[in-house]
């Protein structure tokens, strides 16, 4: 999951609590927990995400230049299968927006800021 969110998505490593199992990573200004399943706190947390038993949707992060193609095309050479891309309304307004799952099956949303004249 470290590698996806490292490598694929580019976030740093911002600190590492393995007693825990707890890793944070940064993206921009925002600051994510990781805690793997199989971690002292992802034991204690109960069962994973699943189609049918999730409790959060997705999480968006804000990608700046967002480039669809370009996009797809790093998530597939590095073998994350994109999903469904369109114009959707998000914290900043309407905006292009592709979705993807991470590793453990938790929904995530890259999205860009629609910019003036320009069709998603």
């Amino acid at each position: 999951m470290l590698r996806f969110y490292v490598d694929v998505l580019g976030c740093t490593m911002e600190k590492v609590q393995e007693p825990l199992g707890l890793y944070q990573v940064r993206a921009g200004s925002s600051l994510i927990d990781l805690v793997p399943l199989d971690g002292k706190l992802g034991r204690a947390g109960g069962a994973g995400p699943g189609v049918e038993g999730r409790n959060v949707d997705h999480f968006c992060l804000r990608i700046a230049p967002f480039d669809l193609e370009a996009l797809r095309g790093w998530l597939t050479s590095q073998g994350v299968t994109p999903g469904e891309s369109g114009k959707r309304y998000g914290a900043e307004g309407e905006g292009p927006s592709l979705y993807l799952s991470d590793p453990e099956g938790n929904g995530v949303e890259l999205k860009g800021v629609l910019q003036p004249g320009k069709a998603a």
